[in-house]
């Protein structure tokens, strides 16, 4: 099996999810055993840092730094373990020195095969104002519908003032999930995309008719099965 190499911290409760979900996966597989895993945390201010000055080039840098530790330590391919650093993904992989999976082909794969044609998308207010998410499914043919501004913003503030930390509200969850009812009522829906690694932990549970695709895990699947080719 090839060693796949996380870069993670961005934030920390998406890559112990990650962790998790790397670890059932093989041990369902393969009866108990445990897989080789190298994690590189980042500091996810940093990336903030990155973002507020409109440094594209700098994150391409700063992750492909950790991705030639990664390889340093032994990793024969690398996943970003968060979905809005892939607005550089294109810039990234052609520097790159190992293979880096990517986290919106493979959830456009997933959709595909599905059948979908109009999926929403929850991210953070990056991932859903770019267009690197629309531009990998148009390939599908698949349309990409977003929330509100109004939407977007308050979505936003909850990953970072909730969710990056770990918090669960009930009073977020019913609020998230009357945004997902406005959508598939106006917007023509039939599934969404957790487009931030942090919204499985608080969106587990689909409601009837609309399934969610859980990046999270859709990437780390997809990692496992590159890793075991």
């Amino acid at each position: 099996m090839k060693k796949i190499g996380i870069i993670g911290g961005l934030g920390p409760e998406a890559t112990v999810d990650y962790y998790r979900i790397l670890i059932n996966a093989y041990r369902e597989r393969f009866g108990g055993k445990t897989p080789e895993i190298i994690i590189y945390s980042l500091d996810m201010g940093e990336l903030a840092t990155f973002f507020k000055n409109k440094d594209l080039n700098g994150i391409v840098n700063w992750l492909n730094r950790a991705i030639k530790a990664l390889k340093g330590s032994g990793a024969d391919l690398a996943i970003i373990a968060a979905n809005t650093p892939h607005l550089v993904y294109e810039d990234l992989v052609r520097v790159a020195p190992i293979p880096v999976i990517s986290i919106v082909e493979e959830t456009a794969n997933v959709a595909s095969t599905m059948g979908l044609k109009r999926v929403g998308l929850f991210g953070t207010k990056i991932t859903m104002r770019a267009d690197f998410y629309p531009k990998v499914f148009k390939q599908k043919n698949i349309d990409i519908a977003v929330p509100t501004k109004d939407e977007q913003n308050y979505i936003n503030r909850i990953l970072n003032e909730e969710l990056n930390f770990g918090t669960i509200r009930e009073e977020t969850r019913g609020q998230l999930k009357a945004i997902i009812q406005r959508m598939i009522k106006e917007q023509g829906i039939n599934a969404l995309i957790l487009g931030c690694t942090e919204l499985p932990l608080i969106l587990s549970a689909p409601d009837p008719g609309i399934p969610y695709l859980n990046t999270s895990r859709i990437h780390v699947l997809s990692a496992l099965r590159y890793a075991l080719q």
